[in-house]
Parts: C-alpha cells; structure tokens; sequence
C-alpha cells in the first residue's frame, strides 16, 4: 500500500500487523505525525471494522473504520449522540468540554446550527466570493521567486484568517490571533506550542475576553451578516450563557481555520507527489472544482468525530453498550475500498470526486464545506495564472494530533512566474 504512491515504512506496518488484535490502538498522535497511521486502519478495516480498544490514554473506546459503517452512527443522532465533546480527547478543565452547537443533539443543535448558518449561504457566498479572491491574488503576488519558504505560513494560513476574520468581522490586523487560538484549542501539551494545561486555560482567557469584547460591540448595534451578530442577536442564541458563547466560537474558529488550511497545505504535498495529477490540472485547469473534492478527501482535515452510545447498538456484529465512547476515523472511511476505487491514489479526475466522508454526514455534517471548496478553487484558479508549478522541498512538518490531519510548516519554492 502506499499514500499517494509513496512507500511508507515497512516497521510501522509490520507492527500494526503484529500487534494483537485486542490490543490494537489507533489514536496515537505520534502515528499521525509521522505519517505512519495507515498500516492500523488498513488492518482493521480487513480484520476488524468495529473495533474495541480496552486501554489508551483516552479510556476505552470503538473504533469506526469503514465508510458505512460510519455513515450509519453519523446518521444516527438518536443512538449517538454528540453531547460531551466531539474529540477522543475532550478535556477542558474542571468545568467539563465548552458547550458547543457541534457538540449538541437536537432540538438545541438545529437551532445554533440555523443562526449562523446564512453566512455560509449561496448569496453569501456569492457576495464572498470577489473578497476571497482579491486577497488570494494579493497572497501569491507577494511571494517571493527563486527563494525557499513556508507555504504554510505565507499561504495557507494567510488566506483562511483572512476570511475567518471577514465571517467574524474582526480587523484583519488580528487575524493572526485566529490562526494561533485556533492551534492551542487542538493542541497537546508538551509537543511545542503550550507546555501545560493551565497555560493552555490562561491563553483561552484571552480569547475569551477577546470575543466577549466583540459580543458587547455587535449586542449593542444593529443585526448585521457577520457571525457575532448573529448570535448576539439571534433568537435562539442571544441569551446563552458566556461559556456556551464561547464554545460557539471555538467551533467556528477551528472549523473555519484548521480544515481549508491544511487542505489547502495537503493539495501542495498531493499534487507534488503525484507529478502527473499536477501535469494534468495544469494542461486542464477546468478539472480544479474536481481536484479540490479529491484533495478534501485525500487529506481528510480532520480524522476523527466521536460520539456517545445513549443506547445499546449492534454494528457490525458487535455489541456497542450504552454509555460507550465510539470514533468515527474519517481518514479511515475515505480509503475504504468497498466504497471508493484505488482509494490510496489521487486521482484529480475522479467520477465522483466528492463521494467522499470529510465533512461528517447527517445532521452535524461540516456547515462550512461549501466555503472550504470556494477557497481551495479560488486560490487554485490564482496559482495557475501565475506559476508554472510551486514545488516541494522536503516532507512537511505534521501536527502532532489524532484530530487535526495537518501540517505545522512546508518547505517549497516557486521557480519562476508563468
């Protein structure tokens, strides 16, 4: 097998395969930072699709490994359920997960979802689109030619604060602020960006106070399109507690930021792995909608979803309790050959490039999908005009998380102007 036609390491592989099966732990961070986290799924996939983990550092839990099978519990609100935290690994201080409409089931869920839902609207989106555009424009016209860089940094974090500060109608001065709170929310402690737990609570102090400012502003003023106001003034919204507030925002932050960027990072790496994907966009730059889907689901952003059992569940021949933690590993279901053809290669021309489980499914599935396919399009459209091709230095640096599929820093250089 190989991710992207590259061989990974035949250790990791022998290790998944010699691992008693009982004892089988996909969620390591260190396998997803390294890459090397395919073997597990590709195992448990043939051997075990509904699989029991007895013991990890997150409690015991199921592991959801094929397409339908995580169609099924994503589907499936009334035996799963969202409360609690959508993460393995939900920690959050003493005070519980932050309340969030991403980690709510209905009635409650339905209706955050439905009052910050218009600003992902077509219309809107229409309205975005030009915005979106001229700031991507701007992005690459800035980089430098001839000379090494981070694609990361300079590009794909750049564009999705850009617009994750539009949406909030925050300065674009602090869009930054986004990108760095939006990184601590998924971090682990002592893999680099925050040491300890409280310091991780101390910096959420300030994001906090940060949008209780924003609140404060828009409460104050007329209803107007951006998120915030939105929910200081929609009706099912703008009287929920401070904390529920602020999970809201956690959610839109890390979903507008970490998912488009790491894609947008992800259609780097893919296209230079697979020269003649990139020889083929290149020669037929209508194939970009077709390759963004392949991207989503090739990359899948975001591993994993995690729900609750509120009742006892067959899945699989399995018995799944009531009370039991269940992962759906997205990453595992788009490479499920049941469902998707030679699911280990990209293929920027699929049949059907957006039959793939990125954005969740079901009542929870990802509010802003259509947005993330509007900026990796729209950044595409803008690379091509100008360059020849953006090239890969070396192997990205990962993030060290079982949640967010993504990329710390990535070496490229463009070569020369088209």
């Amino acid at each position: 097998m190989s991710d992207g036609n590259i061989d990974l390491s035949k250790d990791a592989r022998a290790q998944a395969y010699a691992t008693p099966l009982d004892q089988l732990n996909p969620a390591q961070p260190a396998l997803f930072q390294s890459d090397q986290m395919w073997w597990n799924f590709e195992r448990l996939r043939k051997e075990d699709p509904v699989h029991y983990t007895a013991e990890s550092d997150y409690g015991p839990y199921w592991s959801i490994t094929k397409y339908n099978d995580i169609m099924t519990v994503d589907t499936n609100h009334g035996a799963f359920s969202s409360e609690g935290g959508i993460t393995i690994a939900t920690q959050d201080g003493d005070k519980g997960p932050l309340p969030m409409f991403i980690a709510m089931d209905p009635p409650k869920h339905d209706v955050q979802r439905k009052t910050v839902s218009p600003v992902v609207s077509p219309m809107n989106l229409q309205i975005l689109e030009p915005l979106i555009r001229e700031r991507a424009a701007k992005i690459l016209d800035s980089l430098p030619i001839g000379e090494e860089f981070d694609w990361v940094d300079k590009v794909s974090m750049e564009l999705t604060a850009m617009t994750l500060a539009t949406l909030f109608d925050m300065p674009q001065e602090d869009r930054r602020k986004l990108t760095y709170w939006s990184d601590v929310v998924t971090a682990v402690p002592g893999q680099g960006l925050i040491d300890t737990l409280e310091q991780k609570m101390q910096i959420f102090i300030e994001y906090h106070a940060y949008f209780t400012n924003l609140w404060n502003e828009r409460v104050n003023a007329p209803p107007a399109g951006d998120l915030i106001s939105m929910l200081a003034h929609g009706e099912a919204t703008r009287n929920m507690e401070p904390r529920e507030y602020f999970g809201n925002i956690v959610l839109l932050t890390v979903g507008g930021n970490d998912t488009t960027r790491n894609t947008i990072s992800g259609s780097i790496l893919a296209l230079n792995r697979n020269p003649d994907q990139y020889r083929k966009l290149r020669e037929n730059p209508a194939l970009i909608p077709s390759m963004v889907s392949e991207t989503i689901r090739w990359q899948t952003p975001l591993a994993h979803m995690r729900r609750i059992a509120t009742q006892d569940f067959e899945l699989g021949g399995k018995t799944i309790k009531k009370g039991d933690k269940v992962v759906m590993w997205y990453v595992s279901g788009n490479r499920d050959d049941e469902v998707i053809e030679r699911p280990n290669d990209y293929i920027i021309n699929r049949e059907r490039p957006r039959n793939h489980i990125s954005f969740g499914f079901g009542i929870h599935r990802c509010v802003g999908n259509r947005l993330a396919e509007l900026q990796l399009k729209i950044i595409w459209e803008e690379i091509l005009k100008r360059f020849p091709e953006v090239v890969l230095l070396e192997e990205p640096k990962r993030v060290y998380s079982t949640f967010v599929k993504g990329y710390e820093s990535m070496k490229v250089i463009i070569p020369s102007r088209n």
